[in-house]
């Protein structure tokens, strides 16, 4: 079957019933999870989906041309990030980057998958992307995993919000010396999600922009507890 993105296609056993659809960060591309996955011990089969995002001219960057989920307006330098990511956020292309996860949501169903077994997951942009899928899918989702990530266009969630999605379980973790997704700006949106009533399991870590060892036990147990119930 053909996917509306380039994917990498990850089986970890015979017809899968549960289905990850981890979107990787600014720059990199579809490989950057696959280890990862590969280290999980899950209780059942499962087909992760790592799409590569599209290329693109990326502002912060000095408009170099990458893959990114969405454009990053303003500033010339990565540590200018943590100043402008929240503001002047690029909407038109958080928005078309949520239709082509849509996409890949529907593809997994059309493979026999169900709504309920399947979860998104993402680091830094890519975790941003499936927080604002995730929180707007007409159905319940399995999970929504925000890595490293923050709540893009909050303004805009109390009426873009889909109801069945308070149904949809969260986590999200976050390095306490991220330089370029400050630590307060990812529990700040953690806080935001709370108050509004959404089911969220928040994690920090003693780690920069990146992944622990001890965060990817963390993710383990977590996606362990729903895929065994």
């Amino acid at each position: 079957m053909a996917s509306v993105l380039p994917c990498i296609t990850l089986e970890t056993g015979n017809n899968p019933r549960y289905s990850i659809i981890w979107l990787h960060g600014l720059g990199a591309d579809g490989e950057d999870f696959v280890p990862i996955a590969e280290e999980l011990e899950l209780p059942a089969a499962v087909r992760y989906v790592f799409p590569h995002a599209p290329m693109r001219p990326v502002t912060i960057n000095g408009g170099y041309v990458m893959r990114a989920w969405y454009d990053i307006l303003n500033g010339a330098a990565t540590a200018e990030i943590a100043a402008n990511i929240g503001r002047q956020e690029d909407a038109e292309g958080i928005r078309a980057s949520r239709l082509l996860v849509e996409s890949l949501i529907a593809q997994e169903k059309q493979r026999g998958i169900a709504a309920k077994n399947i979860y998104l997951a993402g680091f830094s942009q890519g975790g941003a992307v499936v927080l604002h899928t995730g929180l707007r899918h007409n159905e319940p989702l399995g999970g929504i995993l925000a890595l490293s990530a923050y709540l893009p266009l909050p303004q805009t969630l109390p009426v873009e919000a889909a109801a069945s999605a308070r149904q949809t379980p969260i986590f999200m973790a976050h390095g306490q010396d991220d330089p370029v997704i400050p630590h307060a700006f990812g529990r700040a949106s953690a806080e935001a999600l709370l108050r509004q009533g959404y089911s969220l399991e928040w994690h920090d870590y003693r780690m920069p922009h990146s992944v622990c060892p001890e965060e990817i036990r963390d993710i383990e147990r977590w996606l362990r507890q729903r895929l065994s119930a």
